[in-house]
């Protein structure tokens, strides 16, 4: 994995889109990062400590069903389900976008994601904007109650 820190920091949810829409097989994981995953180049499963073969990340890509919907929506739907990760992984963890191979999947059928390549960080201000769009959507009754919380 060729992996800095230093990577470029995506700043809106239009940023992130359009990311997105124009690069295929990308993936959020949140982590310390890539520098600090690198050393394993794996995830653990939590609840055993099984090593899993590749890191566990989300896919980002616009799934068909989802039609001519906003692509900005659907990104903010899949930071809001984990926005929830660095409250309970700790201090440091973060969301960075990668491209890479699905070498598995993992305990919740997330996909295991090998020969990593570091697009870029997710910015603190794309999970909040991510929150109140999804926010707003529950509120106009458009989707159901998520039952869940980000953050």
């Amino acid at each position: 994995m060729n992996a800095r820190d230093d990577l470029p920091v995506l700043r809106t949810l239009r940023e992130l889109a359009a990311v997105v829409l124009s690069t295929p097989h990308l993936y959020v994981r949140w982590s310390r990062g890539p520098v600090a995953d690198e050393a394993s180049a794996e995830s653990r499963d939590g609840l055993t400590g099984i090593r899993l073969p590749g890191l566990s990340a989300n896919p980002l890509d616009v799934e068909p069903w989802w039609q001519d919907r906003s692509a900005e929506l659907w990104v903010a739907r899949r930071l809001y389900d984990y926005s929830h990760l660095p409250h309970d992984k700790g201090e440091g963890v973060r969301p960075w976008v990668l491209r890479g191979r699905v070498g598995g999947r993992g305990p919740d059928n997330e996909p295991l994601v090998r020969d990593v390549k570091p697009i870029g960080w997710i910015g603190e201000s794309v999970i909040e904007e991510a929150q109140r769009a999804v926010e707003e959507q529950e509120r106009a009754a458009e989707w159901g109650p998520m039952r869940r919380r980000g953050g």
